[in-house]
């Protein structure tokens, strides 16, 4: 992230806007302690040039990218706790600027069957609740639902009511993108393979007849979600 920062604080020290709006730096493998040690410092760096920073506590399950929280991981790790969402605040709110926070309670990386995943978003809650209590009734977390892809959308709609505004589907929007392709490689088989010495269909092996059908259905993914998180018609920008 340094240097992305870096590269930032020269733009707009050219008068220039940053190289991106904000940041995600996930440190939550490390004591909140630590985490917070490391984030703040550079939420601080962050927020000089008007960028935002989206930071981690607690463990979501699952795998990502290679790296998994899974069966080794204890249950408690699942769900952030008031006390943990309690200090994150604390030390974040020394800071004049915006931040994201990806709480967890219980959401997980990849796709899993009905009832494998037991989220509760009311953990969600509890933590606006506790900050709430202990920092006022304007204190309040911009939350992140880590984890979204397969998630029902009753406890979509229930994370929005406790301060959510970003949810990542990334398994989603893979799947939505590779299902296109695989259908229209099974279909058309022998046209875009040289099958027993014949020459193919060009028009169905140009990759642009089939990644046109991906895009086209990761895009319908997105304004999906889009949907889920009530944000249709709506832009930061008014």
């Amino acid at each position: 992230m340094v240097p992305l920062i870096e590269e930032s604080e020269s733009r707009v020290a050219d008068g220039k806007l940053p190289l991106y709006s904000s940041h995600m730096l996930d440190a939550s493998n490390l004591p909140l302690e630590e985490n917070l040690d490391l984030s703040v410092p550079l939420y601080e760096r962050m927020a000089k040039i008007g960028q935002m920073i989206e930071i981690e506590a607690g463990i979501v399950g699952g795998e990502e990218d290679g790296a998994a929280g899974t069966a080794d991981t204890p249950a408690d790790k699942l769900y952030t706790t008031p006390e943990d969402m309690v200090e994150v605040y604390r030390r974040m709110k020394e800071v004049d600027g915006t931040y994201m926070f990806a709480a967890t309670f219980g959401n997980v990386h990849g796709a899993y069957k009905p009832g494998a995943v037991k989220l509760r978003p009311e953990i969600l809650k509890e933590g606006q609740d506790a900050i709430k209590a202990e920092f006022g009734d304007d204190a309040l977390f911009h939350l992140v639902f880590h984890g979204g892809s397969g998630s029902e959308k009753a406890q979509i709609k229930e994370t929005l009511e406790y301060g959510v505004i970003k949810m990542n589907v990334d398994t989603d929007t893979q799947y939505a993108f590779t299902r296109p392709i695989a259908a229209h490689m099974m279909t058309n088989y022998d046209e875009v393979l040289k099958v027993d010495g014949e020459v193919g269909n060009k028009k169905k092996y140009d990759p642009r007849s089939y990644l046109k059908a991906a895009e086209e259905a990761m895009s319908q993914r997105v304004m999906e979600a889009v949907d889920d998180l009530d944000s249709g018609g709506k832009s930061l920008l008014g």
